[in-house]
């Protein structure tokens, strides 16, 4: 190529020695981000996005007080403490996110930029209900408005939005500059200000310099309850829950434990008559802060209905209070509608919930409509929007993985299977780093309920974040770990009839599949000796429900291959027919991977295992059988500085490159930690700017690389570098990335580092 070309001309190259003996990739099921704990893993949190319906709810409660004509006492437990949880809740669920990359400038813009519109829409949606009021006919009303929308918000609800704005800010520049621990001491000396003009102002009246200093403030707000005494305390506990391994039972015996003194406290207070509100609680930290760690430590399947919803039902309740008092007085059923305190907050509820439930649908077929392939050729055509699809605000580096594609290429693969065959996808080492838990749920969704993985480990994993399904391990496990097999219901394979034995005398009842070795001399028992095959069925304890081997050159066309492959096929066919004529049950057949699939169509076995065909990642696409398939993944970065270097200058660790000519350096912060093999470095390996191609100059380091963009136009400060993907009309793909590395794509993603950030599209 004539960048590679003019590259080699402009540089000195000196033997380089590639050193690939780094490991990048991690554990963790779904790493989406950087990140400081095993806890912030990302696969989605079911119990927070449940519990932000469920705190919606309460907020209703508060607002219409569905037991005041059952009990006053039991209206105010429920109203005014129990249901006090919901908004620190939504408040710590803003800061878990929120702070998941620490004290992110970008991310922070962009939740400003999200709850301002919110906020501003609401505004205008209760404005005609303002208007019939009177709101803008009082006295004072300018300092009014300028009160409303800083502090309590220009509808009675709607305080929370403007409390998200500054409690975000002000939480986000506390951790900043003073770090987590002591921006939650900073935090909380504001929670104590705003519980004395909150819970315990029956105290601050009894002072006579503070009852002046808070009827001052008072002019400012009308509640402390806001975002400069609430909200920060909740944002900080939100992002300090990310660095907690939350223990569930400890967690939920906690909670419980505050939420009786929160009950506590606050029956007091109303006894000694000491609130103006009743919003803020010394108890009320501890109890959000324990139910928020309980709530966290389910891992499983995002419900992005609840999500939405909950925000729906937020905003809108007042609106159906308006309409349900409406409809009572325009049908003349007060009695029926407002008579009863549960009755009125049910019918609150269900138009809330059905005006929600209308919305969500509605933004969906929004976004669906606006992501159609062809909405916005024309800004692609101005050559911004082809080189990165939406990146994080804050990307470094990371991958993306295109969800809609994994689905098309399973599809595929599918198709191509027939009604004979089914999926076993293989999702070990984290699904080659794409992230086994969101592909393995993901393709759950799809029906694939067979899935391979490497280590018990792995499939406890999938396991605990909700895979159903068969979850075969295929590598070997210590017998002493026999009761995890157990426990979270894991197919061991039995590599030999020594380890079956062992597995069996371990005393539970496990599931396993038998390994054949047909020549590849790796796991399992040695194909002529059908006689131990025949002794694992028999094993009281094991029940063998799958029996496979594996095909080692099933790639190769090559002659040669292709007969010792056959070979291969005969000698696990011969097993299957002496276990079948001894009267024994096999269990589900599995030989083919992807490539075994790819040229030897037509064997027919139940699974198929395969990998590389639902990542789109194919080092030898000359296969007989052939599929349409795309890769799944883009490994993208962005430029962290520019440098105008001299001739004669030269770049980086050895002075590998020297200019030739004045040149221009793009320095991007990924290395080879990233997995970006460090044998692409001096020009073996490319990039995609702005359309262009451009070479790696000099070696590339751990953390960071140079390119030569001396012949980008207008390359600038963060603009998107890709390395695996489409820029323009360019595009690399993770085969030739690899070619170039010399190692094959399965071992080039699987090192992609665990500090990549994980974006998916969906």
């Amino acid at each position: 190529m004539k960048q590679e070309k003019t590259l080699q001309a402009e540089c000195r190259h000196a033997p380089l020695q590639s050193n690939n003996n780094y490991s990048s990739n991690g554990c963790a099921p779904i790493k989406a981000a950087p990140v400081k704990a095993p806890f912030a893993a990302r696969c989605g949190y079911p119990a927070l996005d449940s519990f932000r319906l469920a705190a919606a709810v309460l907020v209703v409660m508060i607002h219409t007080s569905p037991l005041a004509d059952i009990s006053e006492t039991g209206n105010f437990i429920l109203t005014r403490i129990l249901a006090r949880t919901a908004v620190p809740f939504f408040f710590m669920a803003s800061g878990f996110f929120l702070f998941k990359d620490g004290t992110n400038r970008d991310k922070l813009k962009k939740f400003l930029k999200s709850t301002a519109v919110i906020y501003l829409l609401s505004i205008l949606l209760y404005l005609p209900a303002n208007i019939y009021s009177g709101y803008f006919s009082s006295d004072h009303l300018l300092p009014n408005i300028l009160k409303d929308l800083v502090f309590d918000g220009t509808f009675y609800h709607l305080w929370y939005l403007p409390a998200a704005l500054a409690g975000g800010c002000i939480s986000w520049l506390l951790i900043d500059k003073l770090g987590g621990r002591r921006a939650a001491i900073a935090a909380l000396a504001l929670y104590a200000l705003g519980l004395l003009g909150d819970s315990y102002y029956g105290l601050t009246q009894q002072v006579s310099a503070l009852n002046c200093i808070y009827a001052h403030m008072f002019e400012l707000f009308d509640y402390t309850r806001n975002g400069l005494f609430f909200a920060p305390i909740f944002f900080i506990l939100g992002a300090l829950a990310r660095n907690i391994r939350p223990a569930r039972l400890k967690s939920a015996l906690l909670f419980a434990g505050f939420l009786a003194l929160t009950i506590i406290e606050g029956l007091i207070l109303r006894r000694a008559q000491y609130p103006k509100h009743d919003s803020m609680y010394i108890m009320l930290v501890p109890c959000v802060f324990f139910l928020f760690l309980f709530l966290a430590s389910f891992k499983g399947k995002r419900l992005k209905l609840a999500r939405d919803m909950s925000l729906f039902i937020y905003i809108l309740h007042p609106l159906a209070i308006i309409v349900l008092r409406g409809a009572a007085k325009l049908f003349n059923c007060r009695e029926l509608l407002l008579g009863s305190s549960l009755i009125y907050f049910l019918g609150t509820l269900f138009i809330s919930a059905a005006a929600a439930y209308i919305l969500v649908i509605l933004k969906r077929a929004l976004i669906s409509f606006s992501q159609k392939p062809g909405r916005h050729a024309a800004a692609s055509r101005l050559g911004r929007s082809l080189y990165c699809k939406n990146p994080p605000p804050s990307g470094r580096a990371w991958m993306e993985i295109d969800l809609k594609q994994l689905k098309s290429n399973t599809q595929a693969l599918l198709a191509a299977l027939g009604r004979q065959s089914r999926l076993m996808a293989v999702v070990k080492a984290d699904a080659y780093g794409l992230g086994a838990c969101r592909v393995a749920l993901y393709l759950n969704r799809m029906g694939i309920d067979s899935f391979a993985v490497s280590t018990i480990d792995e499939g406890i994993s999938l396991r605990r974040q909700g895979v159903k399904g068969e979850i075969l391990v295929l590598g070997y496990t210590d017998t002493a770990r026999a009761y995890q097999l157990k426990r979270y219901k894991l197919t061991q394979t039995a590599i030999d009839y020594p380890y079956a034995l062992a597995l069996n005398n371990a005393g539970y009842r496990l599931k396993i599949h038998a390994a054949v070795d047909t020549g590849m001399k790796r796991l399992g028992v040695q194909s002529q000796n059908k006689d131990e095959l025949k002794k694992i069925y028999s094993l009281p304890n094991l029940t063998v429900s799958g029996i496979y081997s594996h095909l080692c050159v099933s790639f190769s066309r090559d002659a040669g291959d292709c007969d010792f492959t056959l070979k291969q096929i005969a000698r696990f066919d011969e097993v299957l027919d002496y276990l079948r004529r001894s009267g024994i049950a096999t269990g589900r057949t599995h030989l083919q991977s992807s490539y075994g699939l790819l040229n030897y169509p037509q064997l027919k076995y139940d699974l198929v295992r395969s990998a590389a065909i639902l990542f789109g990642l194919l080092d030898y696409p000359d296969t007989q059988l052939k599929l349409k398939l795309k890769p799944v993944i883009a490994l993208k970065a962005r430029i962290a500085l520019i440098k105008h270097i001299k001739a004669g200058e030269s770049v980086g660790y050895g002075r590998e490159f020297t200019a030739c000519r004045d040149t221009v350096i793009a320095v991007v912060p990924a290395g080879y930690a990233d997995g970006i093999p460090a044998s692409l470095s001096c020009g073996a390996g490319q990039a995609l700017i702005r359309g262009k191609r451009v070479s790696i100059a000099g070696r590339t380091c751990m953390d960071q690389m140079m390119l030569d963009v001396t012949d980008v136009p207008d390359v600038s400060r963060d603009d998107i570098v890709v390395f695996i993907g489409q820029s323009g009309n360019q595009s690399i793909s993770p085969e030739e990335m690899a070619k170039n590395a010399g190692i094959s794509v399965n071992e080039l993603i699987s090192r992609m580092g665990t500090r990549l950030e994980r974006i998916y599209f969906d």
